[in-house]
């Protein structure tokens, strides 16, 4: 896939702001600072497109990037950070559910986990919570690089103990830095764009 254009379309908080073209729709979810915006820099191949951000809690709407002007990539606020309030966060919740209930375009769901850490609580509730609903969903370990090679097969390991993957769901390990899993994440999108 070459990515010849990408723009920030649409910001959201509610369904009658969504966009309304029908285009295919990619989901990013994941806890704050696992690098949903270095993952979206990446994937769009500019350098400070997405905000990174080291404080957690930045993404406060439905940020709906469209890409190459045939699908989009949204991006929803971080769960599981301390700092954000209870009622912003049940907000968030509540915003995300909507999106998730309402949205037929949607495709696929990458949920982004940090690769240097166990899976949270967070992060296997959000999973099942996702399986509930029945959407596909690819898991996106960052950070990939961060782990040297001798301690790999024991985190594939933690990971794939802690997550029970659905048979159709897939793991792929990414780097923002050496764009390792960019071309499993393009051919994954393209496969919902061709048919």
């Amino acid at each position: 896939m070459e990515i010849k254009s990408a723009e920030l379309d649409t910001t959201a908080v509610r369904v009658s702001q969504y966009p309304t073209d029908g285009k295919c729709e990619f989901l990013l979810v994941g806890r704050s600072n696992v690098g949903k915006s270095s993952f979206i820099n990446a994937l769009i191949n500019r350098k400070n497109y997405a905000r990174t951000s080291s404080k957690p809690g930045k993404t406060q709407t439905l940020n709906f990037y469209l890409v190459n002007d045939s699908f989009y990539l949204v991006d929803v606020p971080g769960y599981g950070f301390a700092s954000v309030s209870k009622d912003k966060q049940k907000k968030f919740g509540l915003m995300i559910e909507e999106y998730l209930k309402t949205r037929n375009v949607l495709k696929q769901v990458f949920m982004l986990i940090d690769y240097r850490h166990k899976p949270t609580e967070d992060d296997i509730l959000m999973y099942n919570y996702l399986k509930y609903y029945n959407i596909p969903v690819t898991i996106v370990a960052t950070k990939y690089d961060k782990i040297n090679k001798t301690a790999r097969a024991k985190q594939d390991k933690l990971i794939l103990e802690s997550i029970n993957l659905q048979q159709d769901d897939k793991l792929v390990f990414f780097s923002s830095i050496s764009k390792k899993g960019r071309e499993e994440i393009y051919k994954i999108i393209e496969s919902f764009l061709e048919n």
